[in-house]
């Protein structure tokens, strides 16, 4: 017999709630390039284009296995390239918590532009986190 398991809301919103204290005031840094094959593998030839904060708490709530992230503090970019993907990192900014795809729309985290250019203050204006229902 396979696995086959399924969360209810009140499971799905506690492991998302859980994940999301542990960002509470770190960092996200957004990259170009593929996204590693998971968040615990290190990027190798993807650049770090800037590191944006969160707030501390990071997140509200969860609903239905769905957090929406609190305001989140701008950055300047370093460097020019085309945004790819982000990693969130505990307040102790070394700690890997998770990855997520970055966009326009339809994307894990959105920003205005992913063009981004040396020197532009970049700012994410959505993000959420989700643990599935299954």
């Amino acid at each position: 017999m396979s696995a086959n398991p399924k969360r209810s809301n009140v499971a799905a919103n506690a492991a998302c709630d859980a994940m999301a204290a542990l960002l509470n005031g770190g960092t996200i840094t957004i990259w170009d390039g593929a996204q590693p094959a998971n968040a615990d593998t290190a990027p190798t030839t993807q650049v770090k284009l800037v590191t944006l904060t969160f707030a501390n708490p990071a997140f509200g709530a969860a609903a239905a296995g769905v957090a929406t992230a609190a305001a989140i503090v701008s950055g300047v970019a370093s460097v020019t390239s085309t945004a790819a993907w982000f990693r969130c990192y505990k307040s102790d900014a070394t700690t890997v918590v998770y990855d997520g795809t970055v966009g326009t729309a339809t994307s894990d985290m959105i920003i205005a532009s992913t063009a981004i250019v040396s020197g532009a203050t970049i700012s994410a204006t959505a993000l959420t986190l989700t643990e599935g229902k299954g």
